[in-house]
């Protein structure tokens, strides 16, 4: 009875590990299979671009307070008088302003040089690199007790977003190649940013309130750590080989001089001005002009996601439609982020406040959704398919505006007010809008005419598009057979040369 009890066991022991067995191998195909690889890896790059903009916005409304305490009891050993308590709290606002832009800063230095690493070796490794990057930010953070720390910790993170976004969303623009679905895709990582930055100073003061500083941190350093683990079951960037065959690149220093990539680039910048210059000053001004609350100043931004997210989804939409007019909705989000800038001053109430706000989240919204994936297309007729360089600019772009805001606005409302500000910041938007009319002719080929949907009869893959494209003329010559990669790999290689003599 035993044996027979024993073997009952043994056998219905082996049943279940084959059953494991078996779903472990539909799982692993599952991931396999290119649809949901694809969806799995836009999954991870929205969770990697949410967890770099939570963490550069969670610190908002801890970091003051906190250095504020660090301040008060230093003062305290020292018997600080007035005189020089005033004097610490200028010194203070300085300090704050700095830790806030030194993120934005490395990223800016650091940036040309991810861009070139991420040409050089592809999308996944960078991308865990920026993840192990911002965990151990995150981590330094969690555990920082002073000041030398946290700007440490803050200039970390610059680093690890350096890889982390711009490999994020080159991977986005390689593995979506259809300019529907890469606009599409692309859209949805900007919902992702937007709600990582606007959900962020509240989800940190809450947690710092109840449960302390180190709280907050904790839990984003979890997450992080959670999607490097994805990020290696997914795409496993150590065993993909594929990258041994990577078509090199276009120098980043080329890509600037592109006049086309340059307007948009320069778009990128002054739409996001306004956004990076408020951030620092506005709650300062709300304190001083309605009497607002703590909580009023820190949940003035939230309300703005919705209209973000609408102005994401009309873009989308649009682009589907008439592809030819992404020109068009960016420099209409420039004029709406104008008028909406100069109104904000007149705003009396916290209400009437969330109007211009939400206006200036929604023209960043039709700026960031149309010309973003305008990147990927312009490096694709007019360049090699590799995004790294491309998105390395456009991270430089949003870095130059985030680099400025802390240390900048602050001065420009102490010597010239808060209406001035707002006005200049409206009126460049304005001003700016008219020179995306550049883009015009370009967006006219969108998005059937290019060399590679010609060349191209199955689903491209983006980052090997030149290698294909090549390939394929050489089968149509009747040249494609034993070594035909290596005659692919030059023919390539004259084509760029050419183009450059083209460029010349």
């Amino acid at each position: 009875m035993e044996a027979d009890g024993s073997a009952g066991l043994a056998k219905s022991a082996a049943l279940k590990l084959s059953e494991m067995g078996e779903r472990t191998k539909q799982l692993g195909s599952a991931m396999q299979d290119p649809k949901r690889k694809r969806r799995l890896i836009l999954v991870i790059v929205c969770i990697a671009l949410l967890l770099d903009n939570m963490l550069y916005m969670v610190i908002v409304p801890i970091i003051p307070d906190y250095l504020a305490d660090l301040e008060s009891e230093q003062a305290a050993r020292a018997h600080a008088n007035s005189s020089l308590g005033r004097a610490n709290r200028d010194n203070l606002d300085i300090q704050i302003g700095v830790l806030f832009a030194s993120k934005a800063i490395l990223q800016l230095m650091v940036n040309p040089l991810s861009g070139t690493f991420i040409d050089r070796v592809g999308y996944d490794i960078p991308l865990l690199i920026g993840l192990l990057v911002m965990f151990v930010s995150t981590c330094i953070f969690a555990f920082a007790n002073n000041y030398g720390t946290l700007f440490a910790a803050r200039s970390l993170q610059g680093l690890g977003s350096a890889f982390a976004d711009t490999s994020g969303i080159a991977m986005i623009a390689d593995k979506y190649t259809e300019e529907a679905e890469r606009s599409r895709a692309l859209g949805i990582a900007l919902a992702f940013i937007s709600f990582g930055s606007l959900v962020a100073p509240p989800f940190g003061s809450i947690l710092y309130e109840f449960a302390g500083k180190r709280v907050p941190f904790i839990v984003l350093a979890s997450v992080c750590l959670a999607d490097g683990i994805l990020l290696l079951t997914v795409i496993k960037p150590f065993s993909n080989r594929t990258r041994e065959n990577m078509p090199v690149g276009t120098p980043i220093y080329r890509l600037m001089m592109d006049p086309y990539i340059a307007v948009v680039a320069g778009a990128l910048t002054v739409c996001n001005i306004p956004l990076a210059f408020l951030e620092p000053t506005i709650a300062n001004w709300m304190e001083n002009t309605m009497n607002a609350t703590k909580w009023e100043m820190g949940l003035i931004w939230l309300p703005a996601f919705l209209p973000h997210v609408l102005g994401v989804y009309i873009t989308v939409r649009l682009a589907a439609k008439y592809p030819e007019l992404q020109w068009f909705y960016g420099a209409l989000g420039m004029v709406i982020i104008g008028a909406s800038s100069c109104t904000v001053p007149a705003c009396k109430t916290f209400g009437q406040l969330m109007l211009p706000l939400c206006g200036i989240c929604f023209g960043i919204a039709l700026v960031d959704t149309a010309l973003l994936p305008t990147l990927a297309f312009l490096v694709d007729v007019r360049h090699v398919s590799v995004y790294g360089s491309v998105y390395a600019i456009a991270d430089i772009s949003y870095s130059v505006a985030y680099a400025m805001g802390p240390i900048v606005a602050g001065q420009i409302v102490h010597n010239l007010g808060f209406v001035q500000l707002n006005l200049g910041m409206g009126l460049v938007n304005v001003l700016y809008a008219p020179a995306l009319l550049l883009l015009r002719c370009v967006c006219q080929v969108k998005p059937s005419n290019s060399e590679r949907n010609v060349l191209l009869e199955e689903g491209a893959t983006g980052l090997y598009d030149t290698i294909r494209m090549e390939e394929r003329k050489l089968k149509r010559k009747g040249l494609c057979g034993a070594g035909a990669e290596s005659r692919t790999l030059s023919a390539a290689e004259d084509r760029r040369r050419a183009a450059g003599e083209t460029d010349a």
